[in-house]
């Protein structure tokens, strides 16, 4: 499956959060406005907010999929990752606004005690979004997509919150009506470090970040590569759902322009097998006396 297969194939990851969030940010505040559940309205806030979030991977992975151009050479890869950064900010302006709304009801008069339907209704949505992070999570690794990544790490953050509301309610059915507001400021915290966790990523991502213990695997691949005397140097950086790696190595000097080539070649083809990375752009030079 080439790039843009996969890319294609990860616009579904995006159509199961959406069709998921619609529904359940449906219900959350249908059932949470009727019982008077903080809790259950931020989750369901939170879901609304999901729905652009996905909406804005799917949109970058459609645009990632355009071929170069004259203005691309490399392609269109980093929309998607550029598609991550924008939902972080979607996920922490919405953070705020429910951590705001939370500590608010603190300061009411009475705190009501939440009808147990809207515990149900979370736990429900809970085990939806579970089964949701499960199918993204596999289809983000068979792909190697951050953007689906960046989906499923929040599917998982709403199973969580969701979570979090259930406990939250049911424990204000025990004479502790705070609780659920309580569990609506975790649910506001909980938003905010996905949210930066996401934008974390997909700015190193972006500013050509690198994990180096991965380089170092890379390195490693490449050094053992027969005929490779050693590694001058060595980069690489993400692009979308493609890794690019620029390499220098220095071979026997004494080798002809066609036995040099053949290297370079075994170097691309143990890459893509080791480490499933298709572009590498080798340079020899002749070893250092």
């Amino acid at each position: 499956m080439d790039a843009y297969s996969e890319i294609k194939e990860g616009e579904k990851g995006a159509w199961v959060s959406i069709i998921a969030y619609i529904c359940l940010s449906a219900l959350k505040l249908w059932i949470g406005f009727l019982s008077g559940s903080q809790a259950l309205l931020a989750d369901g806030l939170n879901n609304t907010t999901d729905i652009m979030a996905s909406f804005a991977v799917l949109i970058g992975l459609k645009i990632s999929r355009k071929p170069p151009d004259h203005n691309h050479r490399y392609g269109h890869f980093r929309a998607e990752t550029i598609a991550a950064l924008v939902a972080s900010f979607i996920m922490i302006a919405v953070g705020i606004q429910v951590l705001y709304q939370a500590v608010q009801k603190f300061f009411q008069p009475a705190l009501e005690t939440p009808n147990m339907v809207a515990a149900w209704i979370a736990l429900l949505c809970a085990v939806v979004m579970i089964f949701v992070y499960r199918y993204n999570i596999r289809l983000a690794k068979k792909i190697n997509s951050h953007a689906i990544m960046a989906a499923a790490q929040d599917n998982r953050s709403d199973a969580l919150v969701s979570l979090g509301a259930f406990v939250g309610i049911v424990g204000s059915q025990f004479g502790l009506p705070w609780l659920d507001p309580l569990a609506a400021t975790a649910v506001g915290f909980i938003i905010c470090k996905t949210a930066w966790d996401i934008f974390k990523d997909a700015s190193h991502a972006l500013t050509d970040g690198f994990d180096e213990k991965e380089l170092n695997k890379i390195k490693q691949t490449i050094a053992a590569t027969p005929g490779v005397e050693s590694i001058k140097d060595i980069k690489a950086r993400i692009h979308g759902n493609n890794v690019l790696v620029d390499v220098i190595i220095q071979v026997n000097g004494d080798l002809n322009v066609v036995e040099s080539h053949e290297i370079t070649e075994e170097v691309e083809e143990r890459m893509l097998i080791a480490h499933k990375i298709s572009h590498v752009h080798v340079h020899i030079e002749p070893v250092e006396d």
